[in-house]
């Protein structure tokens, strides 16, 4: 749910900032005002690709940043975008990633555009409504890791059959290679070891000279330093009996002790061990050559050289016994072609099932919005599908029939709705779709704050108007009382049943462009549906019109006017995270 969004150097807004409520919010203002900006701000914020297009001419950086109410907790996403196309995101302070936004935007809002409803004309995307309304996760996941599985093993027999057919010429080279790679025999991280190595060689009388020197200081010399030690314990003993400070330093003698007879002992051994000659170097030399020519050939780096070396010993494998392999690739593709036929199987009956449930739940919805005589029918495709058509989806191919008119016989969906048809279906759609994936009823009550997420409905009521628009409305408020819902609208008859109204304005000052976005109260908002209804010239005529227009639809529901009895409450549990994001 969207509780509070600050714009900063987007498009044509400078600074606007808004705090929406839970029910049924909308969005109004002039065609090219600046309505859709604030829905692709949130879009920024659910992970939406970012543009340095987005930057408000003159602007170095544009901002949005939101509280969203996830869970009964709440979460400060910000959203930075430079004029360079380079972006950076935040949840609650700590830097995330677009994707994670991505992931995160389920649990927090639900964006459907202007051209969303579009969508279903085409077929393929009615199976995910079926499976978005049947909850089928449950099934679809499992076909999905099916035909991942299937796809996997085909590809891999497909690779072994591709290199048996040249299997005589690809055997030499392989054994080839091999050979050479098993003479060098490279061990991971030996050239860094022998470069290592080399250093020290080439510079071995110094490092013998610098391992005498520290050896005889720390040892042999009359002023030895470990000599000298013994009497430094015995004064920092004597001055422990004088203050107690200095015993912790005098119970650490042992180990200091230790430590430097360790670093003595170990630089006799190092210098005694270097086995410093050219014949040495040399081999050192020659054998970092040859890791270099490898890894020119098969790396850039020394593990890539081995894992090159595996490879080629795996193929060399499956070309040795090619036929086997084949034969056990193939038993292995039944059987994985087995297991998703399974999984597609029982998740093709369960849509089925969901299939007839959702056309009669659809039909009552569409009754509702004005369309009552409509009847819906998804259909499955008849007979087996190409096993070159199978998906990750399935074996289904579905697709909505409709009626809109009695007498007339069910057609394809694409082929005979009108556009505001065709939005009205789209409102129905993600009415049945959002309740049922939040297990509501048909006539749901507002569930606990934070529970489900807000739905953003950009002009959903393009190519309707009239008594279809103030179902619409009706409609819109009622989807209100489970969810929150942002809707952008050009029709007063909508906007008169909202809870929250907020207008968009668009002016023009000192030669720039200035989008300002507020909440109206009660007078403003009768002013601002006038407008709606007759343009520039507001009249009395029009407020009174506008005024009975907000009244005659005032009458809320029990469900409704109960769940808004919380909203106080969790507007004030709000306002400390949105103090935190002012910085007070």
């Amino acid at each position: 749910m969207l509780r509070f969004l600050r714009i900063r150097q987007l498009a044509v807004i400078d600074a606007v900032e808004v705090e929406f409520d839970p029910g049924f919010n909308v969005l109004t203002g002039e065609t090219g005002a600046g309505k859709s900006i604030l829905v692709e701000a949130v879009g920024l914020l659910l992970g939406g690709r970012a543009s340095g297009d987005l930057v408000r001419t003159g602007g170095d950086v544009a901002t949005v940043e939101a509280i969203f109410e996830d869970g009964g907790e709440e979460l400060l996403v910000r959203r930075e975008v430079t004029s360079q196309g380079r972006s950076r995101a935040f949840v609650d302070g700590t830097l995330t990633t677009a994707a994670a936004l991505r992931d995160l935007s389920s649990r927090l809002i639900e964006l459907h555009g202007q051209h969303e409803h579009q969508t279903l004309l085409d077929p393929s995307t009615h199976l995910g409504v079926i499976d978005t309304f049947g909850s089928l996760d449950a099934l679809t996941a499992p076909t999905a890791a099916a035909f991942d599985a299937l796809q996997a093993s085909r590809e891999e027999l497909e690779r072994v059959r591709a290199t048996t057919r040249d299997r005589d010429a690809r055997q030499d080279l392989i054994t080839f290679q091999l050979s050479e790679l098993d003479r060098a025999a490279p061990v991971p991280g030996e050239d860094d070891e022998l470069t290592a190595l080399r250093q020290v060689l080439a510079s071995a009388e110094r490092v013998e000279r610098l391992c005498a020197e520290s050896y005889t200081s720390l040892y042999e010399r009359d002023d030895a330093i470990l000599a000298a030690l013994g009497g430094v314990w015995r004064r920092v003993a004597e001055l422990a009996t004088l203050d107690p400070q200095f015993q912790s330093y005098l119970d650490a003698r042992d180990g200091i002790k230790g430590q430097l007879e360790d670093l003595a002992m170990f630089l006799r051994r190092y210098a005694d061990g270097i086995e410093a000659s050219p014949a040495r170097l040399q081999k050192v030399e020659e054998r970092l050559a040859l890791l270099e020519r490898l890894k020119r050939k098969h790396g850039p780096a020394l593990a890539d050289v081995i894992a090159r070396r595996e490879s080629l010993r795996r193929e060399l494998t499956d070309l040795q016994r090619g036929d086997d392999r084949i034969a056990e690739l193939e038993q292995e593709c039944g059987v994985a072609r087995a297991t998703y036929l399974a999984a597609a199987e029982r998740l093709s009956a369960e849509r089925r099932r969901v299939a007839k449930a959702l056309g009669r739940r659809l039909e009552a919805e569409l009754g509702e919005l004005a369309m009552e005589q409509t009847r819906v029918e998804v259909r499955f495709a008849d007979g087996p599908l190409a096993e070159s058509a199978w998906s990750v989806r399935g074996t289904d191919v579905a697709e909505f029939f409709v009626s809109p008119n009695p007498g007339e016989e069910l057609r394809p969906l694409a082929r005979i709705v009108s556009g505001g048809e065709l939005s009205r279906i789209m409102l129905a759609i993600k009415t049945l779709t959002a309740t049922s994936r939040r297990g509501f009823d048909d006539a749901p009550e507002r569930p606990p704050s934070g529970s489900a997420p807000g739905l953003i409905f950009d002009e959903v009521d393009a190519g309707i108007g009239g008594r279809v628009a103030d179902v619409v409305g009706r409609k819109l408020r009622a989807l209100g009382s489970a969810f929150q819902v942002l809707c952008i609208t050009h029709l007063p008859q909508i906007a008169a049943y909202a809870d929250t109204h907020v207008q968009i304005e668009k002016r023009v000052e000192a030669g720039r462009t200035h989008t300002t976005v507020r909440r109206l109260g009660a007078k403003d908002r009768v002013d601002e549906l006038a407008r709606m209804l007759g343009g520039e010239a507001v009249t009395d005529g029009l407020r009174r019109s506008a005024r009975e227009m907000i009244d005659g639809r005032a009458i809320r529901p029990a469900t409704d006017l109960n769940a808004r009895a919380g909203q106080a409450k969790a507007k004030g549990e709000s306002e400390g995270k949105r103090r935190k994001l002012h910085g007070t």
